[in-house]
């Protein structure tokens, strides 16, 4: 059974921790004894009460949100011995040597004080040095083989996407394309195809870094090797499909907008893998390309609807993937794919479409906007056949 002296001496060391967690260092000097010594000494940490508080101001220079849970307390006469866990972020200042990380430290402790006279005279207390820079150094590792698969993923995205766009008379092709992260899963490539056809595919593989990098190179390879031998997009959507569905891992897909364009009379075929539809400006209207088919890599045995429409001179075609009409402004309101569609209806012939586009997109997300997702936007243009 407790003592009514050992009660206070519990309640007297729990006051002192939340103090400590407060970074309370009037409340601290009031509770130490003036003898006080401390048996587990901090890096740099002079003996002795001054030098306790001083180590207390400098853990809270340093840290952020400290608290301190509770979690057992015993007594022992005058001592008590108190189980608790510490959680702080260090984002403030240098700690033991170690600048600021911007993480959450959470770590026991073991604290074992001695009460005389009401004040506390001595403390004991578990190493927490060592687990802090054991946690600082996972956390280094684990950063950097983030930054190592993030360099690795955006080469291999780099070296997927086109080095340059064709420049073809009587069309214009202009590209915009802005991951959200370092590595995105957006793509898009030309195809300079024989007898004056140009192949333009926009895609989205789900996902980040390099799985979806992967899956993106593999997807434009896979394009550009089928392409050669087949001229139909439907066709070649579906060996793609094909191919795909055996190498793809789990829970991925690609979705993408194939189209043949023959540059003499601006025919285009299409077909649509679960892409975003794409619209083609005409006559004071926006047009939707609408052609059926499942994403790439779902499932084997798919078919693609094939579908055809003529860019004649004047007329453009918008291929874009979901980051554009998926952008939010700060009231929480999508950019939508009416608001597209309107845009490219009423956008005229003076100045770049794409251009036109990206300015609308930003007055409408504002300063300051966090892209949510990746965009990739290719405007194709006729001038004349």
């Amino acid at each position: 059974m407790t003592s009514e002296s050992e009660e206070k001496n519990r309640s007297l060391v729990h006051r002192f921790l939340m103090a400590h967690a407060r970074g309370d260092l009037d409340a601290l000097g009031q509770m130490l004894a003036p003898e006080f010594v401390d048996h587990s000494l901090l890096p740099g940490q002079v003996p002795g009460r001054e030098g306790y508080i001083q180590s207390a101001a400098e853990q809270h220079a340093a840290l952020s949100n400290m608290r301190y849970t509770i979690e057992y307390q015993a007594t022992d006469g005058d001592m008590v011995i108190s189980r608790l866990t510490m959680r702080a972020t260090h984002d403030r200042g240098t700690l033991f040597g170690v600048a600021p990380t911007g993480k959450e430290w959470t770590t026991p402790i073991i604290v074992i004080n001695r009460v005389s006279g009401g004040k506390i005279a001595e403390e004991w207390s578990a190493d927490i040095v060592t687990p802090f820079l054991e946690e600082i150094e996972r956390q280094a590792r684990e950063r950097e083989r983030v930054e190592q698969d993030l360099r690795v993923a955006q080469r291999i995205q780099q070296a997927s996407l086109p080095k340059e766009v064709p420049e073809l008379e009587g069309w214009q092709i202009n590209p915009y394309y802005k991951p959200a992260r370092a590595v995105g899963g957006d793509f898009y490539d030309f195809l300079e195809l024989p007898n004056e056809h140009l192949g333009v595919v926009v895609g989205d593989a789900t996902g980040h870094g390099v799985p979806a990098a992967l899956v993106m190179s593999t997807t434009c390879g896979m394009l550009r090797a089928v392409a050669l031998t087949v001229d139909s997009p439907g066709e070649i959507l579906a060996r793609v499909n094909e191919a795909l569905s055996a190498r793809i891992p789990p829970n991925m897909f690609v979705t993408c907008f194939y189209a043949i364009l023959d540059l003499k009379n601006g025919s285009l075929r299409y077909a649509n893998a679960g892409h975003d539809l794409p619209y083609v400006r005409r006559g004071g209207d926006a047009e939707e390309l609408m052609a059926r088919g499942m994403p790439l890599g779902l499932m084997p045995g798919m078919s693609y609807e094939e579908k055809k429409t003529i860019l004649e001179a004047g007329e453009a075609a918008v291929f874009y993937s979901d980051g554009l009409v998926e952008a939010h402004n700060p009231g929480g309101e999508m950019f939508g794919f009416p608001r597209l569609r309107s845009l490219v209806a009423e956008h005229d012939e003076e100045g770049l479409l794409v251009d036109f586009l990206m300015d609308k997109l930003r007055s409408f997300t504002g300063y300051g906007w966090e892209q949510e997702d990746d965009i990739t936007l290719v405007t194709l243009q006729s001038s004349a056949h």
